[in-house]
């Protein structure tokens, strides 16, 4: 138990720290959402330069289908590491991922343009264009991850993984050997 214990523990951290990655490409790969700021009786105003545009749709789904991949990936990685199951091995790869996936998310936001947009907007000047902060707007994508690695990993492990010896019950119409 405590050498599964051990590799779980192993498992969640790796698994958690491919996060930075998927953060990384998130902010590479997410469109950008466009904005523009605008001045109307001394106060400052910013708009969606295209409210009509699907930007920021595409950022949750840039997020997801990251995640779905990853997920997938994590699991294939653990399943050929180690051919079998387990219960602590299969909670530390949902956790992993989970906790993976909020990492890459606040990453994504880190390294995305300043969520101050009034201020962003008051230094680049009325009617220029700039980016919008980098935001996950349904947070339920943080699940993909985790959803993705459980659902690979059973199916690896339910088609690929060692089997369990099928004990028969004697039949009552054949003589045991030897009698």
């Amino acid at each position: 138990m405590k050498q599964e214990l051990r590799e779980a523990a192993v498992t969640l951290v790796a698994v958690a720290l491919g996060g930075l990655l998927l953060g990384a490409l998130w902010w590479w790969l997410a469109p950008r959402v466009p904005l523009v700021g605008e001045v109307s009786g001394g106060n400052w105003a910013v708009y969606l330069k295209d409210s009509e545009g699907e930007q920021g749709i595409g950022v949750d789904g840039t997020f997801t289908l990251l995640a779905l991949a990853f997920g997938a990936l994590s699991a294939l990685v653990v399943f050929l590491v180690r051919r079998r199951g387990g219960v602590p091995l299969v909670v530390a790869l949902a956790a992993g991922g989970l906790l993976g996936s909020v990492l890459a998310w606040r990453l994504g936001v880190w390294l995305g343009p300043p969520e101050d947009v009034m201020a962003q907007a008051r230094s680049v000047g009325q009617g220029v264009t700039f980016d919008a902060p980098l935001q996950l707007s349904a947070k339920g994508a943080l699940l993909a991850w985790p959803f993705a690695a459980l659902v690979v990993h059973l199916g690896l492990t339910s088609l690929f993984g060692p089997r369990d010896p099928e004990d028969f019950p004697p039949d009552p119409h054949v003589p045991a050997p030897g009698a």
